[in-house]
C-alpha cells in the first residue's frame, strides 16, 4: 500500500487515472480533429490576415495543445494510490463523514489527488489545508485549522 507522502509524483486514484486517460484520449483524437476542421473551413474564407474565424480557431488550437501537454505531464507524474479500507485513520481515497463543528453540517469528503479534486462532489485535494489536517486522523478526532474564512473545527464522524 502506498500513501501520497511515500511516492514521488502526484497521487491519484485508479478511477482518477482512468478519467485522465479518457480525457487525454478524447482531446488527442476528437478535439484535435474538430479544431483541424475549423481551421480548414476558416482558411477557405479568404484572406487570413483579417479572418477572425481562422484566428479564433488557431487560438483554440493553442489552448488545446497546452491542455494536452499538461495532461500528459500529469499522466507521467501520476502515482496510483489505493484507499486503505480498514483501520481507523482517515486516509487517501477513503470517504469519510466530517462534521463542521461551527455549522453542525455533516459532509462526505474523500481526499484525492489535485487532478481529481472537485469540492462540489466532496473530493478534496490532498494538497488542500483541510485535507492535510484530516489525513491520518482517527475517527472522533477534532482538527482545527485557519482558513480564509476564519478558524474551522472539523470532527471525523466515521469512515465509509
Amino acid at each position: 500500500m502506498s500513501t501520497p507522502a511515500d511516492d514521488q509524483g502526484e497521487p491519484i486514484t485508479g478511477a482518477g487515472l482512468a478519467a485522465l486517460k479518457a480525457e487525454l484520449g478524447g482531446l488527442e483524437t476528437v478535439a484535435r480533429r474538430d479544431i483541424a476542421e475549423r481551421i480548414l473551413v476558416a482558411r477557405g474564407h479568404g484572406d487570413l490576415k483579417e479572418n477572425a474565424e481562422y484566428h479564433a480557431a488557431k487560438e483554440d488550437q493553442a489552448h488545446l495543445e497546452t491542455r494536452i501537454l499538461r495532461l500528459r505531464e500529469r499522466l507521467r507524474n501520476a502515482v496510483v494510490t489505493d484507499a486503505v479500507e480498514t483501520g481507523n485513520p482517515m486516509g487517501f481515497a477513503r470517504p469519510a463523514e466530517i462534521r463542521d463543528l461551527e455549522t453542525d453540517q455533516l459532509h462526505e469528503w474523500t481526499v484525492v489527488g489535485a487532478a481529481e479534486a472537485n469540492s462540489a462532489a466532496g473530493k478534496l485535494s490532498a494538497e488542500s489545508p483541510v485535507a492535510k489536517a484530516l489525513l491520518n486522523q482517527a475517527v472522533g478526532s477534532t482538527v482545527q485549522l485557519t482558513t480564509p474564512r476564519g478558524t474551522r473545527r472539523l470532527r471525523i464522524e466515521r469512515l465509509l
